[in-house]
């Protein structure tokens, strides 16, 4: 019976052992990811989850050292429960800070997202505003072809009202010659002698 105690107390240590080093791989795993963020939570979980397989182990280990015959062997477990509990909260504490690193950088992939979207605005911002000024220079254009248009137009009218008065004039001319031309055909014909 006492052999079978020490084999499972001997498989448990192992276990211990195998999960602490999980754990600090886990840990180092965490330190060197670069993102993203789903990355960095699924990693903490995993180190969640291998604490509390740990705990569960040390506590198997308390238990074994309490059912234990010797007071020797349990006094002996008793003391590598204590080590794994001082080694345990040691890594919580790294815990700790792992998940505050993992926070920061959260934050800061946040702020990353936050200023990326400001860069985009300000892009298609100033895009707008090219987009503006190319419409306020070709509005400007089309204002100076119509000023010109506008001016030849006047200087068109200005002429037409100067060849509309000739015309009056040359037509008022002709009447006069017309009329003075019947006058003398008329003064010949009825007045010869005058």
């Amino acid at each position: 019976m006492a052999s079978a105690a020490d084999v499972h107390v001997r498989i448990c240590g192992q276990e211990i052992i195998k999960y602490d080093l999980e754990i600090k791989a886990l840990i180092q795993d965490i330190r060197d990811c670069p993102g993203p963020q789903s990355t960095l939570m699924e990693l903490n979980s995993q180190v969640k989850e291998k604490f509390s397989k740990l705990r569960l182990r040390i506590q198997d280990l308390e238990q074994m050292a309490r059912e234990q015959d010797r007071e020797s062997d349990g006094l002996a477990i008793q003391a590598e429960t204590e080590s794994q509990r001082r080694q345990m909260q040691r890594k919580a504490t790294k815990e700790c800070l792992v998940e505050t690193s993992s926070n920061i950088t959260e934050s800061l992939m946040s702020i990353s997202r936050m200023m990326s979207e400001q860069v985009k605005q300000t892009e298609d911002t100033i895009g707008t505003l090219a987009t503006s000024s190319r419409t306020v220079q070709e509005t400007n254009e089309e204002f100076k072809n119509m000023t010109g248009t506008i001016h030849l137009g006047r200087k068109l009218i200005l002429k037409y009202n100067r060849r509309e008065l000739t015309d009056k004039l040359l037509i008022f001319l002709a009447l006069a010659l017309f009329f003075a031309t019947v006058l003398y055909i008329l003064k010949k014909r009825l007045f010869p002698f005058i």
